[in-house]
């Protein structure tokens, strides 16, 4: 392919393209969306093949620097011809849309096994942890990184196949012309399976991808990964400075040898790791386990539909972590180090003290003997609080009307939190209102989750704490770009402090759909 960029076409690569035909690709269906790129189902016409067709992001695609970057590294990674990666075809653009063809892969993901089962036993785990190994081992063999392992992106096919997706936007090692094209775009990879150099910005070698290859192991065996927390800084600094629980005690069942090989992928310290793929495939290869080869094929192991080999490189997640890093006081660059760090580790402390705190069923936390009048419905018992205005009077909607029953129930219980931690800072309770705005982020309704993220926006800048301030406004934005209404995005906005207005926009500025709508308006 010509290393001439083709001008911008008509065809908006952010609208669905669903039906459309883009030149030897007749595009059928699409099969997911990521913050990155969207894949769909197309028939690749001359060869009468169905492909994953995974299109670049507009606000992504008007980067001349990151669509370079996309076309030289996908090319890279199309050389990459093993049993256990998925393949990739083509890349290319085509009136305007930005695209890469690549094997499709029907099947599971990982991640979407592991939802169904938990957990694997030790044959199951084996079985994926040698396809892998072999897959990682022949990428760095050609000095490609993946910089992204993670389940989502080990697929398993129902004939016992398994494939390692995404090294299309791989690294290139390597110096030169290529290396400069490397240094444009975003911090690759997922916070939860981030390796600690990656989290800190240093150079990577393979030994980066056999941590999160590790951390993906475990999340396999433990049923949970190692390290978890209420935002990606709380996730990412875990890697630098925690240690996980050891596999032997959470899964006695397994091999020591097989634990012994998961945490042997785990080490801090890239030189205390395995030093390659190769010598991991051989361990694997030396353990006594029974059942190999057996591999689940039943239907109903198998009949999840369109489960495509996708997922996006860079998550929501990953974006608004590499946004905080980008920032002034959390740059990447190592002499800045020290400091983000410091802030990680406050970010994580008062996440999981506040996290600790909201835990305890709603009821504890009334601590007033005034008794509030049961009424009819959420709504009705909403209201009522609304005349009282009192901590009791606010925690006897979820006391009465409990979330879980219904979706009326959530909606009037987020409303109230929103309302009581509101009332607590009138009260001058900070910790209080931090500790409901955080258990308000975990809302499932995006609304409610940005209007937590605000709250806490709204304390930790009245206490100074600028820049924890700014990373939750960044993590509110790219909540905020996916509410359907604009109406919506006002009603979340009306509870931001006037004096983050203007970080707010700062942030905002740039986020897809968000840099569209009159915020300023909204946030007068």
């Amino acid at each position: 392919m010509s290393d001439a960029l083709p001008s911008r076409g008509l065809v908006s690569s952010d609208a669905d393209l669903s039906g459309v035909k883009l030149g030897n690709y007749q595009v059928l269906r699409r099969l997911g969306r990521g913050g990155m790129a969207d894949v769909y189902l197309a028939e690749q016409l001359s060869l009468r093949r169905q492909v994953a067709f995974k299109v670049l992001k507009r606000t992504l695609a008007d980067d001349e620097a990151y669509v370079r970057r996309f076309h030289h590294e996908a090319q890279a990674a199309a050389s990459l011809v093993q049993a256990n990666i998925v393949q990739i075809y083509e890349v290319g653009c085509v009136e305007g849309v930005h695209y890469i063809a690549q094997e499709y892969v029907a099947g599971q993901n990982l991640k979407q096994w592991l939802a169904r089962h938990g957990s694997a036993d030790a044959a199951t785990a084996v079985h994926i942890m040698r396809q892998v190994a072999a897959a990682l081992g022949r990428a760095a063999q050609q000095g490609i990184i993946h910089r992204d392992i993670k389940p989502e992106n080990i697929m398993l096919a129902r004939t016992g196949e398994v494939k390692v997706a995404d090294f299309g936007l791989a690294r290139v090692t390597g110096s030169g012309a290529s290396a400069g094209l490397t240094q444009v775009g975003v911090t690759m990879g997922t916070p939860l399976y981030m390796s600690p150099e990656q989290v800190e910005g240093r150079s990577l070698d393979p030994r980066s991808d056999l941590y999160s290859f590790g951390v993906t192991c475990y999340e396999m065996l433990a049923g949970h990964p190692p390290f978890t927390g209420e935002t990606p800084l709380s996730v990412a600094v875990q890697h630098l400075k925690s240690e996980p629980a050891l596999l032997e005690n959470l899964r006695p069942d397994v091999p020591a040898g097989l634990c012994r090989i998961v945490h042997g992928l785990l080490a801090k310290a890239p030189t205390s790791r395995y030093q390659s793929a190769s010598d991991v495939l051989r361990d694997l290869r030396a353990l006594p386990v029974a059942g190999l080869e057996r591999w689940p094929t039943g239907d109903d192991d198998w009949d999840m539909p369109d489960a495509v080999a996708f997922a996006d490189a860079c998550s929501e997640a990953t974006l608004r972590l590499d946004g905080i890093m980008k920032s002034s006081s959390f740059g990447l660059r190592r002499r800045h180090a020290v400091v983000w760090v410091l802030a990680a580790l406050l970010v994580g402390s008062l996440a999981g003290g506040a996290a600790a705190w909201v835990r305890r069923p709603p009821y504890l936390l009334n601590v007033s003997a005034e008794a509030i009048e049961r009424k009819e419905s959420a709504k009705l018992q909403y209201w009522h609080a609304m005349k009282l205005n009192t901590e009791a009077a606010w925690l006897s909607v979820a006391r009465y009307f409990p979330p879980e029953a219904d979706e009326v129930n959530r909606v009037y219980v987020a409303q109230s939190q929103q309302r009581l931690a509101e009332l607590y800072r009138e009260q001058n309770q900070p910790e209080k209102a931090l500790a409901l705005y955080t258990q308000l982020t975990a809302s499932r309704e995006l609304q409610f989750a940005a209007q937590g993220l605000v709250g806490r926006a709204n304390i930790l800048a009245s206490q100074g704490k600028q820049d924890l301030a700014t990373a939750e406004l960044v993590e509110a934005a790219w909540k905020l770009a996916q509410l359907p209404q604009d109406e919506q995005i006002r009603s979340v906005l009306q509870w931001l402090d006037a004096d983050l207005h203007e970080t707010f926009l700062q942030v905002a500025h740039g986020v897809e759909r968000l840099d569209a709508l009159p915020l300023e308006l909204m946030l007068q």
